[in-house]
């Protein structure tokens, strides 16, 4: 059984840090492409930060400098670091692991980003 499970967020002030993880099991990370999404209240899920199978990084411009995406092969894990947070990135993040024939997403964390 594939198990994708999220944990690290939490209440932020604007300016602060957060670390996401996402630890898999049933699956080996780096034979997928691998992201973190997001999805706000009212609004529709979008793709924050992706990494392919060989290590090629994108992410949406609105994170660019500050967000930094990693995976970690021996622990079988990807982070998302998350700096300068503002306001606008308040929402569950997902992570996300998929192959041409496979889609998997993981349960959720919340962040919320206020003062």
């Amino acid at each position: 059984q594939v198990q994708l499970v999220e944990s690290g967020g939490g209440l932020v002030q604007p300016g602060g840090s957060l670390r996401l993880s996402c630890a898999a099991s049933g699956i080996i990370f780096s034979d997928y492409v691998t992201g973190w999404y997001r999805q706000a209240p009212g609004k529709q899920r979008e793709l924050v930060a992706i990494i392919t199978r060989f290590g090629s990084i994108n992410y949406v411009d609105s994170v660019k400098g500050r967000f930094t995406i990693s995976r970690d092969n021996a622990k079988n894990t990807v982070y998302l670091q998350m700096n300068s947070l503002k306001l606008e990135d308040t929402a569950v993040y997902y992570c996300n692991a998929a192959t041409a024939a496979y889609n998997y997403w993981g349960q959720g964390t919340q962040v919320t980003v206020s003062s």
